[in-house]
């Protein structure tokens, strides 16, 4: 991502189907508004367990499949990405859209998040200036592909910069084609975010708020790669940096949703806080799993953190149960030894534990967000709340 700082002021400027099919007796929403289309759909998921909303009303659990509900649209994102990223070189084309194939999506957090978002925090359009209930549905799964475009950009970036040599459980790009065509892929992803932004959203606060987004990943990226020994020993630092990395650009996407909405400044913050929260747990989840899983899970290598001279939460929690671990992570991970002493020391602490505690805390910041929304009486805002809410726990309960 440092290649690319030279690169913002350019991007600022420049700043939608394959599903499970229905039985054939059933009647087709295709056509159907948004909102009618969503509750139909919602039928199919019916189940005997029950959550109660905040409002008292019952939701039938099996309803709170967050991709379920929404997995007409995630799969039309994924196919409209998929012709996005087709440029005129054909190399650039196949480097492009090395990870929107179909298989190697990813998990699709993303999407699923900001259109559960969406429907989360619907209301009814009082002012025509924001569009139709479905013209202002395009508009939110146009924020959708804009931020998974952008992930996906980092991820390529990241890996770059790290020399990686797997991701999503095969070969990186970069391994693939070579540093300079990844590079130049993850540059047209940027492009295309930013262009489609400028051109489908036509909100300059939107747009900035995505901006803003990207300029976080950089920043967060710096700060990793200048760290100095004593902020590689400092919480607030690490929790800083994981804040740019990972949580920025789903918080400000997660914002943008609500400005396009509409919405008050109230609510846009409180969306804004659910994604800040859910993406500081979720990167804290990710911390664990690099020391617990395996590369087989992970679909990158695991301790890949350390082995890097990244210091993550686990090992910070454990130097406060053993300080003389304070100078072998001010020293570095250059020397395997230090890495072996490090292993010893967290295995012995109660760093995987209280860093799992801390992702919970996250996480139910994330859910009082939620909860925290204007109360609504509408079934299909109070089932995506739940399944934002059920996501949470969702992801800090994950084992890859």
């Amino acid at each position: 991502m440092l290649l690319l700082r030279r690169r913002i002021p350019l991007l600022a400027a420049l700043l939608r189907s394959a599903s499970a099919s229905a039985s054939s007796l059933l009647p087709n929403p295709k056509n159907v508004p948004y909102r009618e289309g969503f509750l139909w759909s919602s039928c199919y998921f019916h189940g005997t367990g029950h959550h109660t909303s905040r409002e008292g009303v019952p939701i039938d659990k099996e309803l709170l499949d967050p991709l379920a509900l929404i997995k007409d649209e995630v799969s039309e994102i994924s196919n409209r990405m998929r012709s996005m990223v087709i440029a005129e070189i054909p190399e650039l084309t196949l480097a492009a859209g090395y990870f929107f194939r179909a298989g190697v999506e990813g998990k699709r957090t993303c999407p699923t998040v900001l259109l559960l978002m969406a429907s989360a925090i619907s209301m009814d359009i009082a002012n025509p200036s924001f569009g139709s209930q479905n013209e202002l549905r395009e508009r939110y799964m146009r924020v959708a592909e804009i931020t998974e475009l952008i992930h996906v950009s980092s991820l390529i970036h990241d890996d770059v910069l790290d020399d990686a040599k797997t991701r999503r459980g095969m070969d990186s790009l970069n391994c693939v084609m070579g540093k300079k065509l990844a590079v130049l892929a993850g540059d047209f992803l940027l492009f295309k975010a930013f262009s489609t932004a400028a051109v489908s959203l036509d909100n300059t606060e939107v747009v900035s708020l995505l901006a803003k987004a990207f300029s976080n990943l950089v920043t967060g990226e710096f700060m990793q790669m200048t760290i100095t020994p004593a902020q590689r020993c400092s919480m607030d630092y690490y929790l800083q940096k994981t804040y740019y990395k990972t949580a920025a650009l789903i918080s400000n996407s997660c914002k943008a949703v609500a400005v396009l909405a509409g919405q008050t400044v109230e609510v846009a913050t409180l969306a804004y806080q659910y994604g800040r929260h859910l993406g500081i747990a979720y990167q804290l989840i990710d911390d664990i799993l690099d020391f617990t899983g395996t590369s087989a899970s992970l679909g990158k290598g695991s301790l890949s953190d350390i082995h890097q001279g990244i210091v993550t939460a686990p090992i910070l929690f454990a130097m406060e149960e053993y300080p003389q671990l304070h100078e072998i992570v001010e020293q570095g991970f250059d020397d395997p030894s230090n890495v072996d002493a490090a292993l010893e020391y967290l295995a012995r602490s109660k760093g995987i534990e209280r860093t799992r505690l801390l992702a919970a805390e996250h996480a139910k910041l994330a859910a009082d967000a939620i909860d925290g929304l204007p109360e609504s009486n509408d079934e299909y805002v109070l089932i995506s709340r739940q399944a934002l809410k059920d996501l949470t726990q969702k992801l800090i309960k994950r084992t890859k």
